[in-house]
């Protein structure tokens, strides 16, 4: 099915205005995508299935449309540097910054299907060891599409997608399934984890502050007006001294917000 240029506008704009997503340049992408499911649902065109999506009072076209225009490509250990990082300066900094409260606040702002929250909660498991249980260490993992959140809940994984993960993490925090194919993360790791769906082009209404955000590979979907705004809402959401995570491949403007550079893809407020 032939997408034209108008019903093309009319999607980019739509999924921009809601989420910040900018695919001005990336029509032949957004017609791969949504092609088969577009005909395979009996509409004779993109405008028709857009009519659909908006007077879907359910929202649940909406949702899939997202879904099938975002890439969410992740794995276990990825940019483990960060995670490293983690256990040698931020972790201990918090340890004793916090021992009167004993409470961590931790977002993972793109869930995608769950490795980044788990891996952060089996390295902070890890790091405080005996006395995690006196600690309040839930991480907040979030993301704009219902069906990978879904996914990312069950916490289940093949034997490759979890080749990549310490031998003791596996032995610890997986439990192979009947089928010996696929793994599921336990029971006391998916307990540290909040999974919601949230769009972070929406206003930052948290009850409190972060110590630690994790917003790797995400802006690069944005525009850099959208990011600027995104950064300024990052910032306004950390504790004094709180750490940013981005992709390695990204960059923030610091004249929008006075992070320090820690390292290229670390910053702090």
């Amino acid at each position: 099915m032939k997408m034209t240029e108008d019903e093309f506008r009319r999607i980019y704009r739509y999924v921009k205005l809601r989420y910040g997503i900018d695919m001005t340049k990336k029509k032949e992408i957004m017609t791969g995508r949504l092609e088969n499911f577009v005909t395979a649902g009996g509409w004779h065109s993109y405008d028709a299935f857009m009519n659909a999506v908006e007077a879907d009072t359910t929202g649940q076209l909406e949702k899939r449309l997202l879904g099938m225009l975002t890439t969410n490509h992740t794995f276990f250990m990825r940019e483990f540097e960060h995670m490293e990082y983690l256990q040698k300066v931020v972790l201990p900094e918090l340890r004793t910054k916090e021992a009167a409260r004993r409470d961590l606040g931790i977002w993972c702002a793109a869930a995608s299907s769950g490795e980044e929250p788990y891996m952060l909660a089996m390295q902070i498991k890890d790091f405080f060891g005996l006395d995690h249980d006196n600690w309040d260490t839930t991480i907040l993992a979030t993301d704009v599409s219902t069906e990978i959140l879904e996914q990312a809940v069950r916490g289940i994984y093949t034997e490759e997608q979890i080749a990549s993960v310490p031998p003791q993490w596996k032995r610890r925090y997986f439990k192979a399934l009947p089928d010996g194919v696929h793994y599921e993360v336990v029971k006391e790791i998916k307990n540290e984890i909040l999974f919601r769906r949230f769009n972070l082009m929406d206003p930052f209404l948290f009850k409190r502050k972060f110590h630690v955000i994790f917003l790797r590979n995400v802006m690069i979907y944005f525009d850099n007006q959208t990011k600027q705004n995104l950064i300024r809402k990052i910032y306004n959401s950390l504790e004094p001294g709180g750490y940013l995570f981005i992709g390695r491949t990204e960059t923030i403007d610091r004249t929008v917000a006075p992070f320090q550079m820690i390292q290229p893809s670390i910053f702090r407020k």
